[in-house]
C-alpha cells in the first residue's frame, strides 16, 4: 500500500493491520483491567469493526490480549503496557519486511548490493525503533492534547464526543 502525495509516493513502514493492532492495544491499555467490547474499541480507534475482529484474534493467539464472551465480556490486555513492546504487537499481526535477496530478482545479485543493504538497514532500524518503545510510552503520548481518540472521532465524524 502506498500513499500518493502531490510530490512523492510514501510507502508506510508497517501495514494497516499492524497500525490497527497498535491502535487497539493502546486503547485497551487506557482501560486497565477492564474488558472492552469490540464495538467500543472500533469506535474509539476508527478500526473497521469486522477487520478489528481479525486483528484481535491475532493478538489473542499471540497472548497479548484475552477475550471473554457474554455480558461484561470483551477484550483486555494480558500483558502490562510497561512490558509490552510495540514491536511485539506489530510482529503479532504482520512482519517488517527485511531484504534477504535482490528484490528486483537480478540474477547477478547474490549478495545485497549497496542500495539493497541500505534499504535493509532502514528496515532493521525500524524494528529497533519499535522494540525500544513500550505500549506505556504510547499511552502517555495518547493522553496528550495532540493524540486523543475522542478528538480524532469528533473530527472525522463531525460529532462532538
Amino acid at each position: 500500500m502506498q500513499f500518493q502525495t502531490k510530490k512523492s509516493t510514501f510507502a508506510p513502514m508497517i501495514s494497516s493491520t499492524a497500525t490497527y493492532a497498535l491502535r487497539a492495544v493502546v486503547y485497551l491499555a487506557s482501560q486497565p483491567g477492564k474488558y472492552v467490547c469490540r464495538s467500543e474499541i472500533s469506535d474509539a480507534t476508527l478500526v473497521p469493526h469486522e477487520y478489528l475482529l481479525k486483528v484481535l484474534n491475532l493478538l489473542d493467539v499471540a497472548e497479548i490480549v484475552e477475550s471473554r464472551r457474554g455480558p461484561g465480556g470483551g477484550y483486555r490486555l494480558r500483558v502490562s503496557p510497561d512490558e509490552l513492546s510495540s514491536l511485539r504487537v506489530v510482529l503479532a499481526v504482520d512482519s517488517i519486511p527485511r531484504l534477504k535477496s535482490c528484490p528486483l530478482g537480478i540474477p547477478g545479485h547474490k549478495k545485497l548490493c549497496p542500495l539493497h543493504k541500505l534499504l535493509d538497514e532502514a528496515a532493521r532500524r525500524v524494528e529497533e525503533a519499535f522494540a525500544e518503545v513500550n505500549i506505556s510510552d504510547l499511552l502517555r503520548k495518547k493522553r496528550s492534547r495532540d493524540c486523543d481518540f475522542t478528538k480524532i472521532n469528533s473530527v472525522l465524524t463531525g460529532v462532538d464526543a
